[in-house]
């Protein structure tokens, strides 16, 4: 039987995840807080309702991505939410980087109303989310994972439950450490090539399949050679991504001095303006300050 699923979040990410979605037999009821940013769904197949609780009537599924913690907070949580409007037996799946303890206390809410929650980030951008290759990292029942396996084959490619409630946002803050670690060593790798006269292209063509071959390195050092800062993923909501991970470190005694370096660079980047670039604007930074010495 196709599943209904509402889908709250229709940015960067969640457009191309509902066409996945869409593509592999779903019907979609999106709702976005700015209504025309979803309407070329439409064209899709999904439907595009004005509230969360239009989104929610009828749905199998609600599946959210949306900015910041706070975000999730008001549509799960207010009167006119998902929580209060999920019908009993719902599975809830929010997949928006956010705090593990946020993602228990939605979880015990729901169970609560008689719904089932996971918490579910996503790491690959907007290439992963437009390509159904999204790395899906979970946390929440096993019995509800299972259930919504065939969903999260339809947007993602490599798909783990790594525990109870808020297990998935932990496993997301760790890889997002892992990712502050490497765009500060592609960005300062980029320009030391440029500057040493080697053509970039040809570098990155021969190094990628070797040890210092990366994600970053394939995906987003080309957008930075060809002076393109769109976002795949926005520097603000990477500079958040990184907060709840020092926060989270902090909570476990764990020492990240990298990933506070990292944090202050992107702080740097988004006064510049850069706020609303791709993360990949971050060598836009280590240039001028190369310039400034």
């Amino acid at each position: 039987m196709t599943k209904t699923i509402g889908f709250i979040g229709l940015g960067v990410m969640g457009q191309g995840m509902v066409r996945n979605l869409l593509k592999a037999g779903f019907a979609v009821q999106g709702y976005n807080r700015t209504k025309e940013k979803g309407l070329p769904l439409e064209q899709d197949g999904a439907t595009i309702v004005d509230t969360i609780k239009e989104a929610v009537t009828g749905a199998d599924v609600v599946i959210s991505i949306v900015g910041y913690p706070e975000d999730v907070e008001q549509i799960y949580f207010s009167e006119d939410g998902i929580l209060a409007n999920a019908a009993p037996g719902t599975i809830v799946i929010d997949m928006t980087t956010s705090s593990p303890a946020l993602a228990v206390k939605i979880a015990e809410q729901a169970q609560a109303n008689g719904l089932v929650s996971l918490d579910a980030p996503v790491t690959g951008g907007d290439l992963g989310a437009k390509n159904g290759t999204l790395a899906i990292l979970v946390g929440g029942q096993e019995q509800a994972f299972a259930d919504v396996k065939p969903l999260f084959e339809a947007m993602g490619r490599s798909i783990s439950l790594f525990g109870g409630p808020g297990k998935g946002q932990s496993a997301k803050l760790a890889n997002q450490i892992a990712i502050a670690g490497s765009m500060i060593g592609t960005a300062e790798m980029l320009l030391f090539v440029t500057r040493s006269g080697i053509d970039p292209t040809q570098f990155v063509e021969t190094i990628k399949s070797g040890s210092a071959g990366s994600w970053s390195l394939e995906n987003l050092i080309p957008r930075v050679i060809a002076e393109n800062y769109s976002p795949g993923f926005f520097v603000k909501h990477f500079i958040k991504d990184m907060r709840l991970a020092l926060e989270r470190a902090d909570e476990l005694g764990i020492a990240t001095p990298g990933l506070a370096l990292v944090k202050s660079l992107y702080d740097e980047l988004a006064a510049m303006g850069h706020g609303e670039s791709g993360t990949q604007a971050l060598y836009l930074l280590l240039a001028e300050k190369s310039q400034q010495q």
